[in-house]
């Protein structure tokens, strides 16, 4: 997690816990509905309609209130800011996007797996010797799913600004590949403090801290002009240019 400061996660109270439960049994209620049909739909070769559809229904249970401003570019790979595990419905049922995610993830079976549900591509960061292996990935992955998402960060952040991209996570697109579009999305968060992931706050007590949440969570997506020219020059051109864009909007 990113090293700032963060709040402290607050009691729950009682009715905080009984939403914690209701959340988590609709949560598994619709994990028990789409898992299935999402096997059978990748039998037929009919793609991820179903993980889209439960991660969808993961954010709008959490209380994820998102509204879209722009259009998401087809077949483009997107570059966002970074700021809850909610990004991710929320980005998931804007777009139908698959994404990019770090290898610790792969660690947690059933994480593993529902990432897996909907084409993650796990890439190892300290590990140098595989950047070959993952730009490949990474390439194949965006052949097939048509949208990918990339968090240049890194990590996530506070959601006030943008911490700096990490043109080594852009490797696959150096060269980039003809025909791909690159486009900045803005993720802007109505009350941001209290739901960036940040500091040394667990994972799980920022999903208790989420899902005990009596207020809806207001977050705009704004999908940014593609990048163009120059700024696509090489990766680290790519970078600059996204976080600047994205850096702007917030």
């Amino acid at each position: 997690m990113a090293p700032a400061g963060a709040l402290p996660a607050p009691r729950i109270h009682p009715l905080g816990w009984a939403l914690i439960a209701l959340r988590l049994l609709l949560m598994l209620a619709m994990l028990i509905l789409c898992a299935p049909l999402h096997l059978v739909w990748r039998l037929v070769g009919a793609g991820r309609w179903w993980p889209r559809v439960f991660l969808a229904a993961v954010g709008s249970i959490a209380g994820l209130d998102a509204r879209v401003e722009g259009r998401r570019v087809k077949g483009a790979l997107l570059l966002s800011n970074h700021v809850s595990w909610l990004d991710i419905p929320a980005l998931s049922h804007a777009s139908g996007t698959a994404f990019v995610a770090h290898d610790g993830l792969s660690a947690f079976p059933v994480l593993k797996w529902l990432c897996e549900m909907n084409d993650t591509v796990f890439i190892a960061r300290h590990r140098r010797g595989s950047v070959g292996e993952q730009v490949e990935q990474i390439r194949a992955a965006m052949a097939e799913t048509g949208c990918l998402t990339l968090f240049p960060e890194g990590t996530t952040t506070d959601g006030t600004d943008v911490a700096t991209f990490k043109s080594s996570l852009l490797s696959a697109l150096d060269p980039l590949p003809e025909g791909l579009a690159v486009q900045p999305v803005a993720l802007i968060y109505e009350d941001v403090p209290r739901i960036s992931w940040v500091g040394e706050e667990h994972g799980l007590d920022n999903f208790k801290r989420i899902l005990a949440r009596l207020r809806p969570i207001r977050l705009t997506i704004r999908f940014l002009p593609p990048l163009e020219g120059t700024q696509l020059a090489d990766r680290k051109a790519v970078a600059q240019a996204a976080q600047a864009a994205i850096a702007r909007t917030l």
